[in-house]
C-alpha cells in the first residue's frame, strides 16, 4: 500500500521530530559501550550511523518537498512576484 503525500509529509516529520532524535540516543549510547576507538574511526562510525537511518526510510521522503501531485494547481499559493514583470 502507497502512502499519500500527506501522510508521507507527516511521517517523515514524525521521522524527523521524534525519531531521528531517538536514533542519535541510541546510537551515541551503543558507541559508548565500547573503548574509545581512535578519534578517525569514532567519526567515520557515526557517519556511517548518520546515513544508516535514512535508507529504510528514503521512500517516505521521497517528494514531500515538492508540491502535492494530487492537488488542484490553481488552489496552490503561488509565488506573489509576477515573473513577467520588470525591475
Amino acid at each position: 500500500m502507497a502512502l499519500g503525500y500527506k501522510a508521507r509529509k507527516r511521517l517523515s516529520l514524525l521521522v524527523l521530530l521524534v525519531g531521528l532524535p531517538l536514533y542519535i540516543i541510541v546510537a551515541v549510547s551503543v558507541v559508548n559501550l565500547f573503548e574509545r576507538p581512535p578519534i578517525l574511526l569514532e567519526l567515520l562510525v557515526y557517519i556511517v550511523l548518520g546515513f544508516l537511518w535514512m535508507i529504510p526510510l528514503r521512500k517516505v521522503f521521497l517528494g514531500v518537498g515538492k508540491p502535492d501531485p494530487d492537488a488542484d494547481p490553481d488552489s496552490y499559493p503561488h509565488d506573489p512576484v509576477d515573473p513577467n514583470k520588470k525591475k
